[in-house]
């Protein structure tokens, strides 16, 4: 069994993070983020990082403490780097275009998708074919490409659709004549 939530998660130069009751709050170059952590931890602060124990020793307090550093993780590595999702759309007549605060996508119905570009989140069109979700918060990007990605997803005889960049679509055979 993997003891991740032993590690204690550094605090990078240039950010600034504190910990009130079971809140953490960060705080970079790209931005600030908070979490509250479940009940079942507690987050200490050290001089250079921060430390997540159980305070019991539940099976849930132990799962939460894994989970809750990876949560503080993640923080740290939103408001330093921030997190990326790649999507690739193939289709004949597939694309899409950022038109001011929309994502205008082309997936052949009737009628073109607008998806409303939410807060703190940035869409990037480098080809037509290629979508690129950028943001510091990896729940919200992640959420994000999902939606996108559920527009149209790739469907296994041609593997039409939208799908995440490096992902394999398992493809079956037509029919036989």
């Amino acid at each position: 069994m993997s003891r991740i939530g032993k590690r204690p998660v550094p605090i990078p130069s240039g950010v600034t993070a504190t910990v009130e009751g079971q809140t953490v709050k960060v705080k970079g170059p790209k931005g600030a983020l908070q979490v509250v952590l479940p009940d079942d931890v507690t987050a200490k602060m050290d001089k250079s990082s921060v430390k997540v124990d159980p305070r019991t020793e539940t099976d849930r307090a132990r799962a939460m403490w894994g989970t809750s550093r990876t949560l503080v993780a993640n923080l740290m590595t939103g408001v330093t780097k921030g997190f990326e999702s790649k999507l690739e759309i193939s289709g004949v007549g597939y694309r899409a275009a950022v038109q001011g605060k929309n994502l205008q996508i082309a997936l052949g119905y009737s009628h073109d998708v607008i998806y409303p570009i939410p807060e703190g989140i940035a869409i990037a069109t480098p080809k037509p074919t290629e979508v690129v979700v950028t943001g510091i918060d990896k729940q919200k990007v992640g959420q994000v490409a999902a939606e996108i990605r559920g527009f149209r997803k790739p469907e296994p005889y041609k593997g039409k659709g939208v799908k995440y960049a490096g992902e394999f679509i398992f493809r079956k055979e037509g029919k036989k004549k």
